[in-house]
């Protein structure tokens, strides 16, 4: 590794490519040595041009989104970074850096420069976000697997929050994706990092700062998650994301980060503050594109007994499948819905099905 010289001209190529991308519709640029860049595109990984990138070059590029000789330093340290990285009216990245084979390798997520998108624009029910927003208190977990829209989600209703509401708002994340600007609300950003140096950390400060609403990006560890729920048990609305697939596997990973004697309080303070748990993938769109597919569960006094109770808990994907009413759905009803509103294609729906004899016996019925 060289020292901290990128040569000024590099910026200047390097922010050309990535507008370059951006404007092609990249969700996540991948550039390593030894391949062309590539970006994901609908789902799809596409190389852009023929020319292979150096480690040289690949070296210029991180040291360009990393202008301090520390962010450098303890870059070569760790081996792998965090970190946000801007272009003024385009885009903003999530940047993971890493080394792979001695050379430096970047993905970066994007977020386009644009503002929030509403309820409505990204495919949400309407009713049933609009009744979340207004919860003064609880857990509302946002989840799905990388890449699932997570994070537009919660700035969606964080920003439909902002502009209703008077209220003190606290984001911890890693690192800051959206920004947000004070409408109604108080809005305070801290990033891990730069502003904090865990979320457990961070969450421990929030409660000292006057919060109604407190996001945390991830709830990666068991100190997190316990100070999430003390903090939606003691009068605040929490938001948060796991990398999990639907509401059931939701709620067994939040169980899992603790030791066995420890589950039934765990279960107790849960089945307390849950107010919701939103399970989200993106999938192939009919004609192009993609689509969100989502499972809703909602805090009902049933499922509160089902998340209590361990031998019920089963019974939580009967709560799902019965709660239409309430705005609450399966995976799989979802898929079918989005079959018979012509937006999927029923073997795409198929594929992505959590159970496809359930569905196909979902979409058999709706062509009656």
């Amino acid at each position: 590794m060289t020292a901290h010289t990128a040569p000024p001209e590099i910026k200047t190529q390097f922010d050309a490519l990535l507008s370059e991308m951006v404007q092609r519709g990249a969700s996540d640029i991948h550039l390593r040595a030894g391949s062309a860049p590539a970006a994901r595109i609908d789902g799809e990984i596409i190389r852009y041009g023929e020319e292979r990138l150096t480690p040289q070059q690949m070296e210029y590029f991180a040291q360009v989104m990393m202008p301090t000789q520390v962010m450098w330093g303890t870059f070569l340290e760790k081996r792998d970074a965090d970190f946000a990285y801007s272009l003024p009216g385009m885009a903003r990245f999530r940047v993971n850096a890493y080394f792979q084979r001695g050379s430096v390798g970047l993905i970066m997520r994007v977020i386009e420069d644009k503002p929030i998108p509403t309820f409505e624009q990204l495919g949400l029910p309407q009713s049933v976000f609009e009744e979340l927003s207004r919860h003064e208190r609880g857990l509302i977990l946002v989840t799905g697997p990388t890449g699932s829209g997570k994070t537009t989600t919660l700035a969606s209703l964080l920003d439909h929050i902002n502009a209703r509401d008077a209220v003190n708002i606290v984001t911890l994340e890693d690192p800051i994706e959206v920004l947000h600007r004070d409408k109604k609300a108080m809005m305070v950003q801290r990033e891990l990092g730069a502003d904090t140096q865990s979320f457990s950390n961070g969450l421990r400060a929030a409660m000292r700062q006057d919060p109604d609403i407190i996001l945390i990006g991830e709830m990666r560890d068991k100190e997190t998650v316990e100070a999430a729920l003390s903090a939606a048990q003691t009068g605040h609305l929490v938001f948060s994301t796991l990398h999990t697939q639907d509401a059931m596997r939701s709620i067994n990973r939040i169980i899992d980060f603790f030791q066995p004697h420890e589950r039934e309080q765990i279960r107790q303070g849960l089945s307390e503050s849950l107010v919701a748990i939103v399970s989200q993938r993106l999938l192939p769109r009919k004609g192009g594109g993609r689509v969100l597919g989502m499972e809703i569960l909602l805090g009902t006094p049933t499922v509160k007994e089902c998340v209590k109770d361990a031998d019920k808990q089963e019974e939580i994907k009967q709560a799902l499948q019965e709660g239409g009413m309430r705005g609450m759905h399966t995976f799989d009803q979802h898929l079918a819905r989005l079959v018979a509103d012509g937006l999927m294609d029923e073997d795409e729906a198929m594929l992505a099905a959590t159970s496809p004899h359930e569905l196909k016996i979902m979409m058999m019925q709706a062509s009656y």
